[in-house]
């Protein structure tokens, strides 16, 4: 199957809520070799400004690849999640993230290329937190914007 060119310009609506916790941003600083305390301990993040633990600036792709999955998993995409090659990841941050966000992301399909049997996808992760108890098309506060670029590769290749 082929990558679907009408795919660029698709958008894909915020789904489920992602709880940041403690532990999840320690676990995550832990994994990514990040050790500022402001990671570890909520007295250093306070000392800094922040209301609770911060995580470090990669944490928000956990919730951006929770929004790429739905582009992964759609069938009328025309991807084989077999063939994808990670190729560019960056952020944008409106705000750090702390515990106790509640986070959800709309994904949107910025580019489709044509690349030999290929093609490489950008999509852009909007990242928003909503307040306790809210739905996720509540209103929203901007904390980060994940752009990505994937190679799915073409059969042979």
């Amino acid at each position: 199957m082929t990558i679907n060119p009408d795919l660029q310009g698709r958008s894909y609506p915020a789904k489920e809520v992602y709880d940041v916790g403690r532990e999840k941003i320690r676990e995550f600083a832990r994994a990514v070799k990040a050790t500022h305390p402001a990671h570890f301990e909520v007295d250093a993040a306070k000392a800094l400004g922040h209301s609770d633990l911060v995580a470090p600036p990669t944490f928000a792709i956990i919730v951006a690849q929770r929004a790429d999955a739905q582009l992964i998993e759609d069938p009328d995409s025309g991807i084989d999640f077999s063939r994808v090659v990670h190729a560019d990841q960056r952020f944008i941050h409106h705000r750090p993230i702390v515990a106790g966000d509640r986070l959800v992301a709309e994904l949107h399909v910025d580019g489709v290329r044509a690349m030999g049997g290929g093609a490489m996808i950008t999509t852009r992760s909007e990242i928003f937190a909503v307040a306790a108890g809210a739905a996720t098309d509540a209103a929203r506060e901007a904390v980060a914007t994940a752009t990505s670029s994937i190679l799915v590769r073409g059969e042979g290749q």
